[in-house]
């Protein structure tokens, strides 16, 4: 059996005065949870994030990291600086990296093997815009994101990979896939995992649907066959709208 995972993703929000005010709100909500429970912070914030959920059922994350050990790359956190702090699981190919910075299948493929090898979970994203749906590529383009952004992960390390599947037409817009949507992709997902890792492997390896995840949705979504968890935005900013995901 897959246990669940509902993370969130904050992006860039929040103060330090607001994340103490979150984290008393929420913990004592969730503390009854069945789910595993993430919160990727921006990275300003994480060691503050890590000190208050310190003995909870709340782990944290980053919303990005870098491939390189160490060096002369100004702005960047490395793998070894997430573990130092206390990270357990870090975003990488979030369709904003993508978009905004340029990042390539080639640089998550590098941050996912980083990550791996750092002793991070990776929550390795996909997704595809409404032009490459419209247009009927949708498959396409997921297996080739996904494809490249395994190259060369073993099936040891696939023991600790995390895949979140966030249309990009979805994201921030309050439209979401609807279930069956979110099913086929993340099924077909799975089949490619099937064919690279094995069986074994596929129905080991736990797949969220993020794009506009909310309350009222969450149920109907976690009630597939595939569908894992959710990778939340928006809604994982307010403490009990966030409580009432995790709890479905």
């Amino acid at each position: 059996m897959r246990k669940s995972l509902i993370a969130g993703n904050w992006k860039m929000y929040k103060t330090t005065e607001e994340i103490t005010s979150y984290f008393s709100e929420f913990l004592p909500l969730v503390t009854n949870a069945t789910v595993d429970i993430a919160i990727c912070t921006p990275t300003i914030y994480l060691s503050k994030a890590i000190k208050l959920t310190d003995d909870s059922n709340v782990k944290i994350g980053a919303e990005n990291c870098f491939h390189e050990i160490e060096g002369a790359f100004t702005g960047e956190v490395s793998i070894g600086m997430l573990v130092d702090i206390g990270c357990t699981y870090t975003i990488i190919g979030h369709s904003e990296r993508r978009l905004s910075f340029c990042e390539t299948d080639k640089s998550v493929n590098n941050k996912m093997k980083a990550a791996l090898a750092g002793g991070i979970i990776p929550i390795l994203c996909c997704g595809e815009s409404l032009l490459q749906r419209e247009s009927q590529i949708t498959n396409a383009w997921i297996e080739i994101q996904i494809k490249m952004g395994l190259l060369d992960i073993t099936v040891e390390e696939m023991q600790n990979v995390v895949i979140a599947y966030e249309p990009i037409w979805a994201i921030g817009t309050g439209k979401v896939a609807t279930v069956e949507q979110a099913q086929e992709v993340i099924c077909f997902i799975r089949q490619i995992i099937k064919s690279l890792y094995g069986e074994t492997t596929a129905e080991a390896i736990r797949i969220l649907y993020g794009g506009s995840v909310n309350a009222n949705n969450i149920k109907s979504l976690m009630s597939t066959e595939d569908i894992d968890g959710a990778l939340v935005g928006g809604a994982s900013l307010k403490p009990i709208d966030f409580a009432k995901i995790v709890n479905f």
